[in-house]
Formats: structure tokens, C-alpha cells, sequence
């Protein structure tokens, strides 16, 4: 997945633009926290193909 999605702006009479805003910074923030998991993880040495079974 991309950080810049592109998301169809349509219904935008019936919808107010405000909602578009918020999911876009829920996302934003969203992407930020899986980033900083993801570091997390890498740098304690277990990637997702590494497993202790």
C-alpha cells in the first residue's frame, strides 16, 4: 500500500468535505503507528517471516 492513496472525490454536495478530512488524518495517523510497529519489530530481530514455533 501506498502512503498517497487516491481516493475519488464524488458526493461531495451531499457529503460535508469535513469527513473526507477526518479519515484521511485517521488514516495518516493510522500509517504512522503500523510504521513505527513495524520498526519496533524489525529492531528486536523478528520480521514477519521470522517465527518462534
Amino acid at each position: 500500500m501506498t502512503e498517497e492513496s487516491t481516493v475519488p472525490q464524488q458526493g461531495g454536495e451531499g457529503r460535508p468535505k469535513g469527513l473526507l478530512q477526518q479519515m484521511e488524518e485517521l488514516m495518516a495517523a493510522l500509517n504512522a503507528d503500523l510504521s513505527a510497529l513495524d520498526a519496533d519489530l524489525q529492531s528486536a530481530g523478528r520480521g514477519p517471516e521470522e517465527s518462534e514455533g
